[in-house]
């Protein structure tokens, strides 16, 4: 499979937010293309980027009352604590498993970015929130209360979804 590029099918015309969308890419590639005996450190340190970038669009969601707890956020948390387990693979010397991963990870990632991601960018645009500052330039746009869907359906917890 062709290592992960960036490109402007994924640009959401918001340059903080697709910087740290292209420094994901770029990392992730670099997982892809990494050889065994480095493959796991490369996959640490896109796991602690994407930690950042993570929490980084869940500041902006809690900022504009695009909800904490909405499918968006569950996504990143779930990603992440895969990611983690992908890495306790590579160190056990499975390095299958990391490219495997890495391959899902890429799909995940375009799919995210041109949904979620793209939703979140149209909202904080809307209510002229600067992502540098963190102000809300129209606070008059922002929703009366969070925004919980996923569209047309509401998120159950994590906890919810672990017991079926």
């Amino acid at each position: 499979m062709q290592a992960m590029q960036w490109s402007a099918a994924l640009a959401l015309d918001l340059p903080e937010m697709d910087h740290t969308h292209q420094e994901f890419a770029e990392l992730l590639a670099a997982v892809q293309r990494a050889p065994d005996a480095t493959i796991t450190a490369a996959w640490t340190d896109l796991i602690a980027h994407t930690a950042q970038h993570f929490a980084q669009e869940d500041r902006w969601m809690r900022d504009t009352r695009f909800a904490s707890s909405n499918c968006h956020s569950t996504q990143h948390e779930v990603v992440l604590r895969v990611m983690h387990e992908g890495e306790l693979a590579g160190q056990a010397g499975a390095h299958g498993v990391v490219r495997r991963m890495a391959e899902e990870l890429a799909t995940w990632f375009t799919q995210h970015t041109q949904t979620m991601d793209a939703a979140l960018a149209l909202h904080l645009r809307r209510v002229g929130y600067d992502l540098s500052t963190g102000e809300v330039l129209v606070p008059s746009a922002l929703p009366r209360s969070e925004i919980r869907g996923c569209g047309s359906a509401e998120c159950a917890p994590v906890d919810a979804l672990a017991a079926t």
